[in-house]
């Protein structure tokens, strides 16, 4: 049960919701911020759904009643900030910043997707083939207008939207180096690793529960390989991700080959339990930026086991 203080911290939340709310439709639809508040109210109380997902239904609706997509709403006189400042969902920000890396889109929904770098550090990025923008260039520096920001787990990026404005400049910037490095052995291969399926709804990402995707629920879903990796040097213990291309790198098994697997066994199962049985006690240098509690692999170099092998294994594993 909520405490006073808390009740009345989730109203304000929900007054201030509400307004912002009010005025993303002003110009569309006729909305009242008490009746967005109450909407927002009943979705809390009643049904006991947390303030961001009842935020969401409910712009959802208006948009739905709107005819509007969600990139319309997007309005000028944002403010101008550094990626390493991004630190909300759903707003709307101006950027500047040097496109450091260009990545294949995994779907046809998505035009291009990568990362951009300022002085503070680097961010993905994603513009939707629906938004018609020009294409960016590869160490190309661009001030970027009206892009929204969207968080997962944690973790930050932007959007790139039909109402997004780009004006490349010719000047250069030096990129902050947010990388970090960390080694040690492979101690654990945690679940949601091997086989995925990620939800194909234009620009998700969200891995599949059971089907399911948090934010669109039953979905067909898009196989991807990937590993969530625990690194022990003795001393620390390190979160890391490798993304489908280090996993195929490290375990030799394409993403194809891991789907043949399964169909096989009828199991999905079966490409992590391979995974495990020869990563597992391995040494490795990870490199890569640091994204909420996990380092993303960029770079990763096996390395000769040290003397004390079993020892960190037996350590690690009585955590």
């Amino acid at each position: 049960m909520k405490t006073k203080v808390e009740a009345s911290e989730t109203m304000s939340d929900l007054r201030t919701h509400a307004a912002e709310i009010a005025e993303q439709f002003s110009d569309h639809l006729d909305v009242d911020a008490d009746d967005v508040e109450e909407r927002l109210q009943n979705l809390v109380d009643e049904y006991r759904v947390p303030v961001d997902e009842a935020r969401r239904s409910v712009v959802n609706s208006y948009l739905d009643e709107a005819d509007l997509e969600r990139d319309e709403l997007g309005r000028g006189g944002n403010d101008e900030v550094h990626l390493a400042d991004i630190d909300q969902d759903e707003q709307w920000v101006d950027i500047t910043a040097k496109v450091v890396e260009l990545w294949e889109p995994r779907s046809e929904s998505i035009s291009q997707v990568g990362l951009l770098g300022d002085e503070s550090g680097r961010m993905k990025f994603v513009s939707f083939t629906t938004s018609e923008l020009p294409e960016l260039e590869e160490g190309a520096v661009y001030r970027l207008g009206n892009v929204v920001t969207d968080e997962y787990q944690g973790n930050f990026s932007v959007k790139l939207n039909r109402t997004t404005s780009i004006e490349e400049l010719d000047e250069e910037i030096e990129v902050g180096d947010d990388s970090t490095t960390v080694e040690g052995a492979l101690v654990d291969i945690q679940s949601g690793s091997g086989l995925i399926k990620r939800c194909p709804e234009e620009g998700c990402t969200r891995v599949l529960q059971n089907g399911r995707c948090n934010e669109h629920g039953n979905v067909e879903g898009e196989f991807d390989l990937r590993i969530k990796g625990v690194l022990d040097d003795g001393d620390n213990v390190h979160e890391v991700i490798f993304g489908r291309e280090m996993t195929e790198e490290l375990t030799g098994i394409s993403l194809e080959e891991a789907q043949e697997m399964a169909m096989d066994a009828l199991d999905t199962t079966v490409v992590v339990d391979e995974m495990r049985t020869d990563l597992v006690g391995m040494y490795y240098r990870v490199s890569g930026p640091e994204l909420g509690r996990y380092v993303l692999a960029d770079e990763t170099d096996r390395l000769n086991e040290p003397a004390d092998a079993e020892a960190v294994l037996i350590k690690a594993r009585s955590i």
